[in-house]
Order: structure tokens, then sequence, then C-alpha cells
């Protein structure tokens, strides 16, 4: 197990019944990498393979 799996577990556990929209979730990764300047990089790349993950759209 990665140590960011525990991140992700605990996402699921308290949030997984959550609904939210993509607009929130830009809103909080922006604050992220407002408060963590260093992770610009890789939320940049989390995001941009979320927007062009078209698996979906079939």
């Amino acid at each position: 197990m990665y140590f960011t799996d525990r991140g992700i577990e605990e996402l699921q556990s308290r949030r997984g019944d959550d609904e939210v929209t993509l607009e929130w979730l830009a809103d909080r990764l922006q604050v992220f990498v407002d408060l963590h300047p260093e992770f610009e990089t890789a939320v940049e790349r989390l995001a941009t393979w979320l927007a062009r993950d078209d698996s979906d759209d079939d």
C-alpha cells in the first residue's frame, strides 16, 4: 500500500456519500495550491488528467 492510499481511503470513508460538483472540486484544489504552492505541479497534473479522462463518454 502506498502512503497516499491512506489519504484516499480516508476521503472515501469520510466523504464517500457526498455529492460534489466539479466546480467545487476545482475550487478546493485551488485553495490547496494556494496554501501549499509546492504541490502546484502535482495538482495541475491531476486536474489535467481528470479533465481529459474521456473513458466515461462511451
